[in-house]
């Protein structure tokens, strides 16, 4: 373990504290909404920003990358030690939409602190959780001595993440031998809650299509026609009812090929954290708990694979009635994918599945849209023992293991680094991320610059990756 004194770090972080927080209010300013035109300017002025305070920080690469929408940032301190592992960060800079009547307290652009917690958008997703490593890996040199991190340290941080990433892949792939990396952190995540400390894992992958079937050239009667002809409507039900069998499995075959199953220890670890499944239905605005038979709550959303319908339709929706076979009907679907799952398989089961719903007489269309892969590292690589000792240490206390049941862009940079990917998050659920008043716990938020000064020294000294 890291010989680096703790005291140091902290006492350092604690007389930085306050020139770290007028700096990162002065970026939540910047309203960096990806998703509005008007904002383009401001997510250009965001990347400038931040561009310019890495330079601060110390990193002597520093690069404002432009995508064909907004732009990222990169930067890269490599160590003094060339057997260093290279590890990469990974964040955004972009924010959701915000404004004061969707009934935030206070301007969503103008921070403002209240008690222990730090009011903004963006203080927590992700601008709270890029910036702490700016202080880190300060706080990690002052400490040890060094003039240079003692990895070799990478940053990506997009622009675009909430607008879903468009362009990132394809940035990830023109720029791959600059973002070459043992590792990936992606501090864009959080932890089960303030008392309990924990790492993700894992993150689910995302493949979604929409399925069209057609009848009729138009509508017709259904006194003349019904019973007689095929009614799209009736065909988009029985599909979505041969969705699932009786024991909440999808019933796509091939659908599970490939499927990496939970070992007994992840099962273990997911049973220790403190989850009251009462409270969580009340967070769901549901009354009853649902999904694939043998399986706990948490381990349905973060290490099964779903299927879910979206959106359905067909036919007349307004007032009265209007008594006639559709000329069409649809439904929209989404799955969520596993490791071991391949996009492409799936969407190829998926359609073949489908085939054989379709009665003769309707016909179909499929579009799938762009998929995410899924994303695990394993409980016992070294990278991640690094991340869970580093914020034991910050925290003074164990660290559980989570994964995450949505998606994102992090399984790109796995897919095209061929480095595993893990999460480095202090948020927690009350954080309000896209709601209005989205906060940060200020304490937690110096625990992420602490563990970032950690963390550093420890893969240092604990990793040597295999050429």
């Amino acid at each position: 373990m890291s010989q680096t004194p703790d005291s140091a770090v902290r006492a350092y972080i604690e007389q930085h504290r306050a020139a770290f927080l007028d700096d990162l209010a002065a970026w939540l300013r910047i309203p960096s909404v990806s998703a509005q035109p008007d904002h383009a300017p401001d997510v250009r002025r965001s990347a400038d920003w931040l561009a310019a305070k890495l330079r601060e920080t110390g990193f002597p690469t520093v690069e404002v990358w432009p995508t064909d929408g907004a732009p990222a940032v990169f930067a890269e301190w490599p160590s003094g030690d060339p057997e260093a592992p290279t590890v990469l960060v990974y964040g955004h800079h972009d924010v959701q939409p915000a404004a004061r009547e969707d009934g935030w307290d206070s301007e969503p652009f103008e921070p403002v602190v209240r008690g222990d917690r730090l009011y903004a958008r963006g203080a927590a997703d992700d601008k709270g959780q890029v910036f702490f490593h700016t202080l880190g890996v300060r706080a990690h040199l002052a400490a040890t001595g060094r003039t240079a991190p003692g990895v070799g340290l990478k940053l990506l941080i997009e622009g675009e993440e909430e607008s879903g990433s468009p362009h990132f892949r394809a940035l990830v792939e023109e720029r791959a031998q600059r973002l070459t990396a043992d590792a990936v952190i992606v501090s864009d995540t959080g932890m089960w809650a303030e008392d309990t400390p924990t790492v993700c894992t894992g993150m689910r992958g995302l493949a979604e299509c929409e399925i069209r079937l057609y009848g009729p050239d138009q509508d017709i009667h259904s006194g003349s026609f019904g019973g007689a002809v095929p009614n799209p409507a009736t065909a988009v039900a029985r599909l979505v009812a041969a969705l699932h069998d009786e024991r909440g499995r999808v019933a796509v075959p091939g659908f599970y090929d490939g499927v990496v199953e939970l070992t007994e220890r992840e099962r273990e670890l997911f049973a220790e954290l403190p989850f009251d499944e009462e409270r969580w239905l009340r967070t769901a605005k549901s009354r009853a708990t649902h999904g694939e038979a043998g399986l706990t709550t948490l381990e349905r959303i973060w290490a099964r694979p779903t299927a879910e319908v979206n959106g359905i339709g067909g036919g007349y929706q307004g007032p009265g009635s209007k008594t006639i076979i559709p000329a069409s009907a649809m439904v929209k679907l989404s799955f969520r994918l596993v490791a071991g799952q391949d996009p492409d398989h799936v969407e190829k089961a998926v359609r073949a599945w489908a085939a054989e719903q379709v009665p003769a007489g309707i016909r179909a269309e499929i579009d799938f849209g762009s998929a995410t892969r899924p994303c695990l590292t394993p409980l016992d690589h070294p990278a991640l023992r690094s991340v869970a000792r580093a914020m034991g240490r910050a925290f003074e206390g164990p660290v559980r293991f989570t994964r995450e049941g949505g998606s994102g862009p992090a399984a790109d940079l796995q897919e095209v680094l061929g480095s595993p990917v893990l999460f480095l998050g202090i948020s927690v659920p009350s954080d309000g991320w896209h709601a209005p008043n989205e906060k940060v716990e200020l304490d937690l938020l110096l625990k992420g610059v602490e563990t970032s000064a950690y963390l550093w020294a420890d893969l240092a000294e604990n990793w040597r990756p295999t050429p």
